[in-house]
């Protein structure tokens, strides 16, 4: 009997509803049964409940415990966080993972880039501890803990265990944060000693960055804090073509949500142009969560066809597909 999931799905505002339409399509055509519950959030909701993120979103993602989520606006100047922060911090989704993996038929300057950002999502300088002094100066407060560095340290080692990576490497910059990141990789290397089999190794996030730019294929998986893994996951998504095929996740405990970690480009929605590949991949990074690792390789195998072919190309890689014409190749493949 085949299983059945029921996941919360947050087709978003701008292009989201175009490209989670397209997504869900090509998973009902994988044969994954999936019974989705949509929730809105974001812009299109603000005027309606007074808020970009109602509480009925978090407690439907709670009780599923999975979510799919395109891309929202969030209203600048109002006072609102980001949507995704506030996820992040409301279902304690610690571990945003971010692969960044080349595609064939996608231009880029490198090629067999596979790598996999692993980065904390709960503190450090993103966690917006800020105060004002006076009208000249400000400060921010760098807070790291030992167990949430030592979580996300062990998630990146079980990662690479699960996933058939052989390395780790932790990004810091402790020679200037010798307190604060200092304590990071004192959490990181005593996790690392608890899987003898995975290689460990250490970077300054400043050489990091030259490093990934002259041999990104040294790098396996990077586990980094909250500020660090946010800049140097956008410059490894540069590595494989940008962030239209970039797939994310952000997972705790009890609570995972995939999104596609581009914006809502308000000014393309309803022109049925975008290019539904970065959440079609996070889709995939689903579908191996909830443990359908078959069909998530069978749409991937389809999806690098598709690029690979080039006949049915969305307008961001140079082609005229809308956004279904795309998804429809993918099944066509499948």
């Amino acid at each position: 009997m085949t299983k059945e999931y029921t996941v919360t799905l947050i087709p978003g505002d701008g292009i989201g509803p175009e490209i989670t339409a397209a997504v869900t399509d090509v998973i009902k055509a994988s044969g994954v049964q999936i019974n989705w519950e949509k929730q809105a959030a974001g812009a299109a909701v603000l005027e309606k409940e007074g808020t970009v993120l109602p509480r009925r979103v978090l407690d439907s993602i709670a009780k599923n415990g999975v979510a799919l989520k395109g891309p929202i606006t969030t209203p600048i100047g109002k006072g609102f966080r980001s949507v995704n922060v506030a996820l992040r911090k409301e279902l304690d989704l610690y571990a945003c993972v971010r692969p960044a993996k080349s595609l064939p038929g996608i231009k880029s300057r490198y090629e067999n880039v596979d790598l996999v950002i692993v980065r904390e999502n709960t503190e450090d300088l993103y966690a917006g501890i800020e105060r004002k002094i006076d009208e000249n100066t400000a400060e921010s407060i760098k807070r790291i803990t030992r167990g949430a560095s030592e979580r996300i340290a062990r998630y990146a080692f079980e990662y690479a265990v699960q996933n058939g990576r052989q390395k780790v490497t932790a990004v810091s910059k402790a020679n200037i944060c010798k307190f604060s990141d200092g304590l990071f990789l004192e959490a990181v290397r005593t996790v690392a000693q608890e899987y003898p089999q995975i290689a460990y190794e250490e970077v300054l996030v400043d050489n990091l960055c030259m490093q990934l730019v002259i041999n990104p294929e040294n790098y396996d998986v990077l586990v980094l804090p909250n500020l660090y893994g946010d800049i140097v996951s956008d410059l490894a998504a540069g590595l494989t073509g940008g962030l239209g095929v970039a797939p994310g996740a952000n997972i705790g405990k009890k609570a995972a949500v995939f999104e596609a970690v581009h914006g809502s480009s308000p000014s393309l929605a309803g022109q049925h142009k975008a290019n539904p590949t970065a959440l079609l991949l996070s889709a995939c990074l689903m579908l191996r969560h909830l443990g359908e690792i078959e069909c998530a390789q069978k749409i991937e195998n389809a999806l690098e066809k598709v690029l690979q072919q080039g006949n049915v190309r969305t307008f961001d890689l140079g082609g005229s597909a809308t956004t279904e014409e795309f998804a429809q190749a993918v099944i066509k493949q499948l």
